[in-house]
């Protein structure tokens, strides 16, 4: 949608998906919009080196999130929640579905869990 903006779609994505799920690494977020993450890297090091993200290191993953000291996070984070307005809903939905972690097999229920103390 702004992609004349931000020079790119790719760039674009990278910005929704982070301002949606607050961090993202690179294999992340290309699987999330199907494409290669070579060109989510580029976009993330570009962010990055004009100083809207920041990144850090979690095992062999180089996680990114928006740079609290920039100058313009919060312009650059209205104008990307209007432009989220336009996208079809299935987009604004996945994007902003919470992620939930898969549940151990057999795991009892919080329920259960408060009976057992109970009793």
């Amino acid at each position: 949608m702004i992609e004349v903006l931000f020079g790119s779609k790719d760039k674009e994505n990278v910005l929704q998906y982070i301002l949606a799920k607050e961090k993202g690494y690179a294999s992340e977020i290309a699987n999330f919009y199907g494409t290669k993450p070579s060109q989510i890297i580029k976009q993330l090091e570009s962010l990055e080196i004009g100083g809207v993200l920041v990144s850090f290191q979690i095992g062999k993953a180089r996680v990114y999130e928006y740079n609290p000291r920039y100058y313009f996070l919060g312009e650059l984070k209205a104008l990307l929640l209007k432009v989220r307005g336009t996208y079809k809903p299935d987009l604004i939905e996945r994007l902003t579905k919470a992620k939930v972690a898969p549940r151990r097999k057999n795991k009892p229920t919080f329920e259960r869990n408060v009976n057992e103390i109970n009793s």
